[in-house]
């Protein structure tokens, strides 16, 4: 929701990114995040066909599928591609690492722990888990806790509406009485 409201920051997941159209080399972030592009529908990112605008950022998120060759593989063209910063995260082992680009490299971040991203200027904090901050320091929720959030939200909106239904019959019961002892309003 970070960039829910801006036009032209274009946001997937598991989408095959070509670097030039027809070309068998590709990769398939788990998230990417391509600012300077519109929102909407893709089949697939085509970067010469999107003003040839790389993904500026990017996140990995390991799965015991996952194998080191291919993650190299993967930093590799991103590398190569254009990224700004790549971020792998492992939640079996809570390890997250990270590399931002530094001429025509992507260079390891020493010290990740507390990193804030230059260009998404969300930081990173290692717990007993990986949190993410917003810029303006909030927590991102899960969606566990979102959901819960959306609960209690409703809950709090039925409540209110049932005072508000026993103060309208309380309303209701005081004309009826003032009626009765004849004073009208």
């Amino acid at each position: 929701m970070l960039f829910a409201a801006i036009q032209d920051v274009f946001i997937a997941g598991d989408l095959l990114w070509y670097h030039i159209q027809a070309n068998k080399k590709c990769c398939a972030p788990d998230i990417m995040v391509v600012f300077g592009r519109l929102k909407g529908y893709r089949g697939s990112y085509v970067q010469c066909q999107e003003g040839n605008i790389a993904p500026q950022v990017v996140f990995e998120i390991l799965s015991p599928s996952n194998n080191k060759e291919e993650m190299d593989m993967k930093r590799d063209f991103y590398e190569k591609y254009g990224v700004e910063e790549y971020y792998l995260y492992d939640p079996e082992t809570n390890n997250l690492q990270g590399w931002t680009r530094a001429n025509k490299s992507l260079v390891a971040i020493a010290k990740i722990n507390g990193w804030t991203s230059p260009r998404l200027k969300i930081r990173f904090v290692l717990t007993t888990t990986l949190e993410i901050y917003r810029p303006d320091g909030r927590l991102f929720l899960t969606p566990v806790e979102i959901d819960l959030e959306r609960q209690l939200e409703k809950q709090k909106r039925e409540e209110a509406e049932e005072q508000l239904e026993l103060e309208r019959q309380r309303y209701q019961e005081l004309l009826r009485q003032l009626k009765g002892r004849g004073i009208e309003l």
